[in-house]
């Protein structure tokens, strides 16, 4: 029993003291990657969340879908889904929870936060307070948590902000803006005359059920009564729910901060309005047997403050796709800007323009340029209004935050702060380290001397030749939209290919081969030739080449426009470092096959090509003569993890039934660690929740394999693989001149593929 007196004083909750090194507030996607990341590194991290689940606007109580630079493949940034702890996290999202079940993605969240050892985890606790031991650094935070009654002092040589609306850069004073800068300030033709404080607005989602009986609807005296309020009234359907409805956006004439309670009970009237017309207007008899299954509790929030870094990225580093020597994660979504208090403005929903391909993030915008201790991820990074349309989205945030995450190991193992890693050396070190764990930043290649695999010779059983993409019975595609197949060619080279089509009526086949002005990106905006092949009626193959050659090694497209008459015909075979492309629109991301931008907003025009869904979007049948030879083993060591300007990886034959790699050295070396790098088809985006996905494992990917010493014994087995990386640790160093992996294909139609093969000692 516990009794206690009168007191005359103020009682104050329970305190408790923690010291860590890396105390990171706000437990979204980029807290999240930021906090494992750092604590793989051997940081002792403090994760404060003050909602009951990890996730942010991707968890069960948002349910907002985790996107970033594949964008829906919906554009043209081929293999560009983010790497790193996020990929892992979909990609055993998908293998789990390919329904998209948030519920389910919540638990996933918290088993890999709680499984680092070097996380302490605090939920439903806000941060509520800094303190500073000098005007530009922080010393401790203070943060309460409301479950168990206690007021927490959280100390650490560093700190990261990844609350999305900069509580701790707030408090501490850090330089911030909000709302939109004038087009005058950073040349940005996309931003508009003046500065304005408008910000973009939040969302509630809602789902549906169909519960088989029918189902009646009393709406709330809260609920909005005239539907015809919202001028996007009419498209209002019982198919869509959750974030199909990301429209229901209000708020951002408001204060996103402080009147973000004032804002969610608005957008409860507007959802508990909708669910009114669609059950009670008469104009939805589909909806009879429907039931509200779950309304969000709190809204998603887009926008509030964005801190300033010793760098703003802005609409022409996009747009450009500036290169930049600090280049430590890339970003890929449309810039994507609403107008303010969307659901009651007739104006289109969003403004979405693309640029050509994926862009580089630089170090300098994931620090605070005034307190020498605060790194930033999130939404809240440095950037333009302008800007910050493409970098908020999670899957980019979640990138940003495992930058945050290594540079913190880099720190605390150096004593240094964050802006001390510019320094070219330490950048590097970063870069590399970042690369190693699957960031695969473009254009940065690891260069790392401590890799054992970098003296070695390679050798393969099998390299497989693209001299064809087999006629096996694949189906026939309608050219009604334009197929095309990008495929990594050489320079000087004339290739003759051969076709299949088969054609309703008399016609013509347009054949063109294209490759990118920037070898940074694969939009085909530089034509090489084009060729028109006449075609009979019936089934047929079509041979033809190209007397124009490619100037440099890269990736091109090559393209077939007929009319929806006529087919070509698709090969059943997968395979690693090439890929189908369509000239098909996606509305979802503002594609409609091509973008013609107004002038003078600052954005280019183009085309787009994106890849199909499987189980759509196979390969083009197709024989090639001389073949393409883009797969030898030296490129398992060549530092990439993934297709750039060529593919990057070893690929078996299929024909070769248990292909092998031999890593061999002049002489024994000790080996501690080995890392493998898998493909689990960069190009799809794995959106964790709603969409749904037609498999659990990503067909590229190999599942079983073994790893063998030089006299043949076993050091490792793994049955069931679905990740990208597999980090191999052996009990003891492991003395010999070579090992040996040996694969299986991972589907009948699909060849044993690896990206990259890297060892070390102690």
């Amino acid at each position: 029993m516990i009794e206690e007196g009168f007191s005359k004083e103020v009682r104050k909750p329970k305190s408790v003291s923690i010291e860590g090194d890396l105390v990171v507030v706000g437990g979204g996607m980029s807290g999240v990657c930021a906090a494992i990341t750092a604590a793989r590194e051997g940081v002792k991290v403090i994760l404060v969340q003050d909602r009951p689940v990890l996730g942010g606007n991707a968890s069960s109580e948002v349910r907002m879908w985790i996107l970033g630079a594949t964008s829906h493949m919906g554009n043209n940034n081929r293999w560009s889904r983010e790497g790193g702890v996020i990929d892992e996290i979909l990609v055993e999202n998908l293998y789990r929870n390919r329904e998209g079940n948030t519920i389910i993605f919540d638990t996933l969240l918290l088993e890999k936060v709680i499984e680092e050892e070097n996380i302490t985890l605090l939920l439903n606790t806000a941060a509520c307070d800094v303190a500073k031991s000098s005007e530009n650094r922080i010393e401790s935070v203070r943060a309460f948590c409301s479950q168990n009654s206690t007021m927490y002092t959280l100390s650490a040589p560093l700190f990261c902000d990844a609350s999305g609306d900069g509580l701790i850069g707030f408090a501490s004073g850090a330089a911030f803006r909000m709302g939109a800068e004038s087009k005058e300030e950073f040349g940005e033709l996309f931003a508009p005359e003046k500065s304005y404080g408008e910000l973009l607005g939040h969302t509630i989602y809602f789902y549906s059920k169909d519960v088989g009986t029918p189902v009646d609807y009393v709406a709330p005296s809260f609920a909005l009564q005239d539907i015809t309020k919202l001028p996007k009234y009419r498209s209002i359907n019982t198919k869509e729910h959750g974030a199909r409805f990301w429209w229901v956006e209000y708020g951002g004439s408001l204060d996103t901060i402080h009147d973000s309670e004032t804002i969610k009970w608005e957008l409860w009237k507007i959802v508990y309005g909708i669910w009114n017309y669609i059950k009670n207007s008469g104009e939805f008899p589909d909806a009879r047997n429907l039931t509200l299954e779950w309304v969000g509790t709190i809204p998603g929030k887009r926008e509030s403050r964005r801190f300033e870094g010793d760098y703003i990225l802005k609409q022409s580093d996009l747009v450009e796709r500036r290169v930049f020597d600090d280049a430590v994660s890339y970003g890929g979504w449309a810039i994507d800007l609403h107008p303010e208090d969307a659901i009651y403005k007739d104006l289109p929903s969003c403004n979405q323009w693309h640029s050509k391909g994926s862009y580089h993030i630089p170090y300098r915008c994931f620090y605070s340029r005034n307190i020498e201790n605060l790194f930033l991820a999130g939404r809240i990074i440095s950037a333009s209004h302008v800007a910050f349309g493409s970098t908020r989205v999670m899957a980019t945030c979640a990138h940003g935050g495992q930058v945050v995450g290594m540079a913190a190991a880099h720190c605390v193992a150096g004593g240094l702060h964050p802006r001390d890693l510019l320094e070219s050396a330490r950048m590097k070190d970063l870069q590399t380290a970042l690369n190693r764990e699957g960031q695969a930043i473009p254009g940065v290649p690891m260069e790392e001397a401590g890799n054992l695999v970098s003296s070695a010779r390679i050798e393969a059983s099998s390299c497989d030749r693209l001299d064809t993409i087999p006629f096996d019975g694949g189906p026939w595609y309608s050219l009604e939209h334009a197929a095309a197949q990008l495929l990594p060619l050489k320079c000087g080279v004339a290739y003759q290919f051969e076709i299949e089509v088969e054609s309703d009526s008399e016609a013509t086949l347009e054949i063109k081969l294209s490759t990118s002005l920037d070898s940074r990106n694969y939009t085909p905006d530089r034509l090489i030739e084009s060729l028109a092949k006449p075609l009979q009626i019936g089934i047929q193959k079509v041979v033809f080449e190209f007397s124009g050659l490619l100037e440099e090694n890269h990736y091109a497209q090559l393209s077939f426009h007929a009319k929806a008459s006529v087919r070509i015909r698709l090969s059943n075979r997968l395979q690693s470092g090439t890929i189908s492309v369509f000239n098909v629109g996606n509305k979802a991301v503002s594609n409609n096959g091509a973008q013609n931008p107004p002038e003078g907003i600052g954005f280019e025009s183009f085309e787009f090509w994106r890849p199909l869904r499987r189980p759509d979007g196979q390969n083009i049948a197709m024989n090639i003569v001389p073949a393409i030879e883009p797969y030898h083993p030296d490129l398992l060591k060549n530092g990439s993890t993934r297709p750039f300007s060529s593919g990057n990886c070893w690929v078996s034959c299929m024909e070769d039934f248990h292909p092998k790699v031999h890593v061999k050295w002049k002489s024994p070396v000790s080996v501690k660690r080995v890392y493998l790098y898998f493909d689990t088809d960069f190009d799809h985006p794995l959106e964790h929740s709603q969409l749904g996905h037609p498999e659990r494992e990503l067909p590229f990917c190999v599942s079983d394999y073994s790893l063998h010493d030089a006299d043949g014994k076993e050091l490792y087995r793994k049955i069931g693989n679905h990740q990208t990386i597999n980090r191999i640790v052996f009990d003891e160093a492991v003395d010999t001149s070579e090992l040996t992996l040996k694969l299986e294909h991972p589907m009948e139609n699909v060849p044993a593929s690896l990206f990259e093969i890297r060892c070390y000692g102690e």
